[in-house]
């Protein structure tokens, strides 16, 4: 439990397992956690709730994201128990991005009696769960049947409503809300800033994701989606992110499949099983390199022109910094590069709301509970920590419920 970012009873849904009470299993994890089926398939439990199991000291610990899986599966296959909603406070909260930490808040609100809207950019809403992350590593019906249980709870979800066009910050206050939430993510793609990125054919992973995942090219032909991967792809960076790429262009037919990576792969932040998986699917590794620049013919990338790099002396992340080796240019020829570097705080809200203090990378500054500089204003997730995981985000929107209970409770809302 310790290492459970939403604090699951985790010996108490085991033994339920074990004990063949599987309704009994699931209403365990779901008393903290209201995505049990994504965060099976998604959380990286090797670093969190199975490093400290005991039983990983001498052997392998127990396989708790697969059962927490399995629980979450058999309940959608028997029929959802939609948990009770408390009675009526009179508040109402806003609840703005439909990610993890948005979905998570909104279902702690409303189950504690608020009246609770969602508010969502993009036409489905699911936010990184249904954009970010593949069709084969989270299904899409998974994400969309928890999101039918947060109607079927009484949440109001908006759709297509980018809040800092749209409607502001400010405008959720005028339109009677008493507390909002903002759990708008980091949606905002890093780049390399070298020398053609802007050729045809060069995609940020979010886009390529996005376009995948929203106009459903994993169902290709029955899709006919504006993606072309064409035979050979790079993918640039070592994270999660690009592994998804990765597998998702050999999905799409290419047949050569290339991760560049700086460091070399001990340093790599994808998940060891990521990693694992992709080279199974044929996927090349092509290590200590760095893309300088992209060459391209008549608009259209054509190759990728890479230097050989060293490891030199630990930066502060305490991974050692790579130094270009003199003189080791090289061009490999490609169709399709993918960018997949991190990414930054989504910009819109912070900018379109006075007095809202951000910090220098452009994430919202919020403590512990997600409280900012701003009365009735609350943040969480990657917004507010920078790129982190699914997992982490959830933990947030939690805090979050728990302090805007708190707020309007205590006779404190919005000037």
């Amino acid at each position: 439990m310790a290492g459970c970012p939403v604090e699951i009873d985790i010996p108490k849904f085991i033994r339920e397992i074990r004990d063949g009470d599987f309704r009994a299993a699931i209403a365990t994890i779901k008393e903290t956690n209201n995505l049990p089926a994504v965060c099976g398939r998604v959380c990286p439990q090797e670093t969190q709730c199975q490093a400290p199991c005991t039983l990983g000291k001498k052997y392998e610990p127990v396989a708790i994201g697969r059962l927490e899986r399995f629980a979450a599966d058999w309940e959608l296959a028997q029929g959802v128990q939609i948990p009770p909603v408390g009675p009526p406070t009179g508040f109402r909260v806003a609840v703005i991005g439909s990610g993890p930490a948005g979905l998570t808040c909104a279902a702690d609100l409303r189950r504690l009696g608020h009246e609770v809207t969602l508010f969502e950019a993009l036409h489905e809403a699911g936010g990184v769960l249904m954009y970010g992350i593949p069709e084969f590593r989270l299904p899409k019906r998974i994400v969309q049947a928890e999101i039918e249980n947060l109607r079927k709870m009484g949440v109001a979800i908006e759709l297509n409503v980018v809040i800092g066009r749209t409607l502001t910050v400010d405008d959720l206050f005028a339109d009677g809300y008493h507390a909002v939430f903002v759990g708008t993510g980091a949606g905002l793609p890093k780049f390399l800033g070298v020398p053609g990125e802007n050729l045809i054919g060069i995609y940020s992973a979010n886009e390529f994701l996005t376009r995948v995942n929203l106009m459903r090219a994993y169902l290709f032909p029955e899709y006919d989606t504006p993606v072309r991967v064409g035979k050979r792809v790079a993918v640039v960076g070592g994270g999660n992110v690009a592994m998804d790429s990765a597998r998702t262009a050999r999905r799409l037919g290419a047949e050569r499949v290339m991760i560049l990576y700086r460091r070399t792969e001990a340093e790599m932040p994808a998940r060891i099983e990521e990693v694992h998986h992709a080279k199974e699917e044929g996927v090349e590794f092509h290590l200590l390199v760095n893309p300088v620049r992209f060459v391209g013919e008549e608009g259209r990338v054509v190759g990728v022109e890479c230097i050989r790099m060293d490891l030199g002396e630990p930066e502060e992340s305490g991974r050692r910094r790579p130094v270009p080796v003199p003189g080791s240019g090289y061009v490999l020829p490609v169709d399709t590069v993918i960018i997949a570097i991190g990414n930054d705080p989504h910009p819109l809200v912070p900018r379109t709301t006075p007095g809202l203090e951000v910090a220098r990378h452009g994430t919202i500054v919020a403590d512990e509970d997600g409280s900012t500089s701003r009365v009735g204003v609350f943040a969480g997730g990657d917004i507010v920590t920078g790129a982190a995981t699914v997992i982490s985000a959830m933990g947030a929107g939690k805090r979050a419920a728990r302090a805007i209970h708190r707020h309007l409770s205590q006779g404190g809302h919005n000037s």
